[in-house]
């Protein structure tokens, strides 16, 4: 099975002073779980936040802090530090750091190690918005991309000093498809292994209308779905994203048509074919009220709950599957099962008539539906692979790069 993209990849975290340094150490967490290799860089305004003990405990290597240690020089000095990355990541990037870099200070060991590499920089601005719309901090701003180094956010919100705006730092999330997708290009310097390749896939639940107020649901995120629509982009594939109601974020590099009903994501399905590949992985619901009230219900003492009239859902999977035109020469589904998980899977894949099935557990124990974990079992006509227990990022990792293997050895057999 493909590796992810930062498997043994070399990333020195630059760890800058602001509320937002804890954010680091879920982004740490995060790229040790995809394989990358990190070592840590604090100012010493960051360990006014986060502890040198709670970086190296997640990093496994110290914690970088001195400039002038004369056992980190004999042994990872700020030069090998700076040019043993592949990447360099200033997060939070404060103004100072950023005021630093764009000219070219140098008197600690993280404006040091910066000013000493010869390797990308990313960073991630975080502090006040008002000191983000100085104009000295744009003229830094302008100064390091001129330079080439890329930014990721900063986003728009509430801040710690009670501020609203823009100045907080991106999420962790964000920072790590920034760091993916500066590495991909470097793997596919002419455009990832699925690059020409149009993809739809669907995403979380849909809300089927009782009246006005209520609504038949079920209890999908959309995290797997968004997860994997993030990954097929970074690997060059024109992506289309079919998304009922949650509260995620749009996935960077991917177009999203948000819906509500099931009838409503068919009908964005059916206007987005023709495509390569198709994956429905929306938790749609199977049944919706045969006429939903146009005001709300009210319940009055004494009288029975109303009868609801059920009927059922447009089968998306089944439709696109089974289509005679614009059929997509892929078409994956995706069966959340809570008991014989594997079975209820292929007979599902046989019955809709799709390639292939990726099934997992959802019973209450799992604690799958909704959460950030998934074990998985792809099921194609050639077999079965069982997936071990694996975050929904890493899950939408290995689906998108075997989609790319299914097409290049496609082609291969031409």
């Amino acid at each position: 099975m493909a590796e992810s993209i930062l498997n043994g990849r070399r990333v020195l975290l630059i760890i800058g002073g602001g509320i937002a340094a804890y954010k680091c150490l879920e982004l740490i967490r995060r790229l040790k779980e995809r394989g990358a290799n990190v070592r840590a860089i604090l100012t010493d305004a960051a360990q006014q936040f986060v502890t040198p003990l709670s970086v190296s405990s997640l990093t496994g290597d110290k914690a970088y802090t001195d400039l002038f240690s004369l056992t980190d020089e004999a042994e990872m000095g700020h030069i090998e530090l700076s040019r043993d990355a592949d990447l360099l990541v200033v997060a939070p990037a404060t103004a100072d750091l950023m005021a630093k870099m764009a000219n070219g200070l140098a008197n600690d060991l993280a404006s040091t190690a910066l000013l000493a590499t010869d390797k990308k920089v990313l960073v991630a601005p975080a502090m006040n918005v008002r000191m983000w719309t100085h104009r000295a901090t744009q003229r830094n701003v302008e100064t390091l991309m001129a330079d080439g180094v890329d930014f990721v956010g900063p986003n728009e919100g509430d801040m710690a000093c009670g501020e609203f705006g823009p100045g907080r730092m991106a999420e962790p999330a964000e920072i790590l498809a920034a760091i993916e997708n500066h590495f991909t290009e470097l793997a596919y310097p002419g455009g990832g292994p699925l690059k020409g390749k149009r993809v739809l896939i669907t995403s979380g639940p849909t809300h089927e209308p009782i009246d006005p107020v209520r609504y038949l649901a079920n209890r999908s995120s959309g995290k797997q779905g968004y997860a994997i629509a993030q990954a097929l982009a970074r690997l060059g594939a024109e992506t289309i994203l079919v998304s009922g109601p949650t509260h995620l974020s749009d996935p960077p590099g991917v177009t999203v048509k948000r819906v509500e009903t099931a009838r409503e994501m068919l009908t964005a399905c059916e206007t987005a074919l023709p495509a390569d590949i198709a994956i429905c992985a929306a938790a749609v619901a199977d049944w919706r009220v045969a006429s939903d009230a146009e005001q709300k219900l009210k319940k009055q003492s004494g009288e029975q709950a109303p009868a609801l009239m059920l009927v059922e859902n447009p089968d998306i999977l089944a439709t696109l599957s089974q289509k005679k035109n614009h059929r997509p020469p892929l078409v994956v589904g995706f069966a959340a099962e809570t008991e014989k998980v594997v079975e209820h899977a292929t007979s599902k894949r046989e019955r809709k008539g799709c390639d292939w099935i990726v099934a997992n557990d959802v019973s209450p124990a799992t604690g799958v539906m909704g959460g950030d974990l998934n074990t998985v079992h792809l099921i194609t006509r050639e077999g079965q692979e069982d997936w071990p227990l694996l975050p929904k990022q890493a899950v939408a990792e290995r689906l998108a790069r075997r989609i790319a293997e299914h097409f290049s050895t496609a082609k291969a057999a031409e």
